[in-house]
């Protein structure tokens, strides 16, 4: 790749250095200097009351010892999303906690945000940060300055009650408003609400935001109560997993407690990331919305979440996927609460991450045609659907009308996976999930007893098999990106997890290797070459985190298995500070870049590990090489390997390891 990365010399952390809380319902990033830089009110997709990541004057929340802005350590409490920020100061040690709150459930105020049934425990709409002195002294700070609606409007501060610790912030005509709560001295400049105070060996103080009906904790006490009360909640969570006793477990569970952390739980729904618009190159245009929810994440979330034992997750995201194309067409995203509408505006008042303008809200690929999408959502059904039993006929109803919706437009182009903004092209990866839609479809009517749908779709299936194999290649028996290039595109690493072919097949190796040789940099993979590629767009973007997990994947069902595992090794390294992934990695210095963190690629990460963890097993367990029988791994594990017990299965075609051209 030509373009360089700048030296540091930015006023905005790297995107790398930032830690995500989250209660399910919102999401926020804490930068290493104490400042919260990005939260959205009053959902994951809401606008914003705290954007300094994407402006520097658009909201922050700092907390932390006056005058110091690098600490020395941080962490998640281990199995939690609780932040624990060490500093060290001239004259002593402060350690902070910060937690979005997770309580018991109350009756809500009417609004039934919940479709799914709600569990026992619930968000509390509050921001909660403690504060213990360690040891000396330290000068702590607050400065708590709100930029509501994307940074348009700054808020109005007012003392409530008899002293100075409990004040609220409104910007006319915006709900929610902000309510500030501690046991420090607040006074106002402006917008602004400031706190000063000094704390010494073993003193505590707390400060807690809250944007509900539900009142944040009003004593120290209280604070510390339901920060223990969120712990266990997440302690609990954990714990339902099954995670396998290896040295990269933390990357497991850290991915799992990611994904918990990205899902919206009224209704199920999981977003591609908590943040919009941070760029995949530095100054460049490729800055997109990504808190939303994509239907092609539901097969990976399914195939992970299953694969560790966390199935009560994933058929609440299964449903939230059922409930949108029930009675429409289909889309490949909607909100977070099930809006189809996401149109994309640019707010051209914010000066973007480093300059990376423009910003935008919302997310025009809402109305794109994307064909692998009915592949996605079948194969989510297989794998959701073990037994006739489960397969009723609202889901029948879903099943028949997007397979032949699938028949339908597999012939025409399209956008394709990477949505395309220039023009459509028959994309050999929207080909191959349309056959998925037929071949699943086809294993589901055998299900339900249905020939007649079973012998139409299976038919359906072998047409298109035969034509991907017949013009989805090169002269070398290569899959390439569509039928009228012979570009290289990281989709095709798909292949051996699909089962469209055996993993011993010679084209599905060739592809592999060709992708691991041809369109990867110091090891790392790109989507595509975009000088090989119009895409629509201007710039270069970083090798993508994702596609560098699915070459693991790939690897290893194709048996080179000692190349997978130290490219499974690499990644891991690249890991952020906290073991969290943005969507790309700029593989010279190894910078994340693009929004944050990611779920697609803690998906691969999981899906990638467990190969390995599995095939080592297996090389332990005294197994014939893997490496000596290509496509084993492939035959025994699936692309979700082996799920928790009572989890549907994970290999998405059945037994078999896909059909022969």
């Amino acid at each position: 790749m030509d373009h360089e990365i700048p030296l540091r010399g930015s006023s905005f952390p790297p995107i790398a250095d930032y830690a995500l809380l989250s209660d399910c319902e919102v999401c926020a990033l804490v930068a290493p200097s104490g400042n919260v830089e990005w939260l959205s009110l009053p959902q994951m997709d809401g606008p914003s009351v705290f954007a300094a990541i994407l402006d520097r004057q658009a909201g922050r929340f700092r907390a932390g010892p006056l005058d110091r802005m690098v600490p020395a350590g941080r962490r998640y409490l281990p199995g939690t999303m609780i932040l624990e920020t060490t500093w060290g100061t001239p004259t002593g040690w402060l350690e902070v906690r910060d937690v979005l709150l997770i309580g018991s459930w109350e009756d809500e105020d009417g609004s039934h945000r919940y479709v799914r049934a709600p569990r026992d425990r619930v968000a509390e709409h509050v921001l909660l940060r403690t504060f213990r002195c360690l040891d000396g002294f330290v000068d702590l700070e607050l400065d708590c300055q709100p930029a509501f609606n994307y940074g348009r409007s700054n808020g109005s501060w007012r003392h409530v009650g008899d002293g100075y610790g409990d004040a609220v912030c409104e910007a006319q005509g915006i709900e929610p408003a902000l309510r500030l709560r501690t046991d420090v001295r607040l006074g106002f400049e402006g917008g602004r609400a400031r706190a000063e105070t000094s704390l010494r060996a073993g003193q505590q103080a707390f400060c807690a935001l809250g944007w509900s009906d539900r009142a944040p904790p009003a004593t120290y006490d209280d604070a510390e109560a339901r920060l223990a009360e969120t712990r266990a909640y997440w302690h609990e969570w954990v714990n339902r997993g099954r995670f396998p006793d290896h040295a990269w477990q933390i990357h497991l569970q850290r991915s799992a407690l990611t994904l918990k952390a990205l899902t919206y739980a009224p209704t199920g729904a999981m977003i591609a990331a908590a943040t919009t618009s941070l760029p995949e190159a530095p100054g460049g245009e490729r800055n997109w919305d990504y808190r939303y929810s994509w239907l092609r994440d539901s097969t990976f979330m399914l195939w992970a979440l299953c694969t560790l034992g966390f199935n009560r997750e994933a058929t609440d995201f299964f449903y939230f996927i059922a409930d949108r194309v029930e009675d429409e067409d289909l889309q490949i995203m909607y909100g977070i609460d099930g809006r189809g509408r996401l149109d994309e505006v640019t707010l051209d008042h914010l000066s973007g991450y480093e300059g990376a303008r423009p910003v935008r809200v919302g997310n025009d690929a809402w109305h794109h045609r994307q064909h692998d999408v009915w592949g996605v959502l079948l194969d989510s059904v297989r794998l959701h659907t073990h037994s006739s039993d489960r397969l009723d006929d609202r889901l029948w109803t879903l099943i028949t009308r997007q397979v032949d919706a699938a028949l339908e437009h597999w012939r025409e182009p399209d956008r394709g996976i990477w949505e395309w903004r220039a023009d459509p092209k028959h994309f050999t990866s929207s080909k191959l999930f349309c056959w998925v839609a037929a071949d699943r479809g086809a294993r589901l009517a055998r299900l339900r007893d249905d020939t007649t749908a079973a012998e139409r779709w299976e038919a359906a299936a072998q047409e298109m098999h035969d034509d991907i194999c017949a013009n989805g290649t090169d002269a070398r028996g290569v899959f390439v990106q569509h039928y009228e290039t012979d570009a290289l595109d990281a989709s095709l690493l798909l292949l051996p997890l699909i089962r469209f072919l055996p993993p011993t097949d010679e084209r599905v190796r060739a592809t592999v290797l060709a992708i691991a040789d041809e369109l990867t940099v110091d090891g790392l993979v790109l989507r595509y070459r975009v000088k090989e590629t119009d895409d629509g767009l201007a710039g270069e973007e970083g090798t993508f985190t994702i596609c560098s997990f699915w070459l693991v994947s790939a690897l290893a069902e194709i048996g080179e298995l000692d190349r997978a595992r130290t490219l499974c090794e690499k990644l891991l390294s690249y890991a952020s500070p906290l073991l969290l992934y943005a969507e790309e990695i700029e593989p010279h210095s190894g910078r994340h870049l693009g929004n944050f963190p990611q779920a697609f690629a803690h998906l691969a990460l999981i899906n990638a590990v467990m190969h390995i963890i599995r095939a080592d097993q297996s090389l332990t367990e005294g197994l014939e090489s893997l490496t000596e029988a290509p496509g084993r791994l492939a035959v025994q594990f699936g692309l979700g390997l082996e799920p928790a017990d009572g989890a549907a299965h994970p290999n998405p075609s059945g037994d078999d390891a896909g059909r022969d051209a």
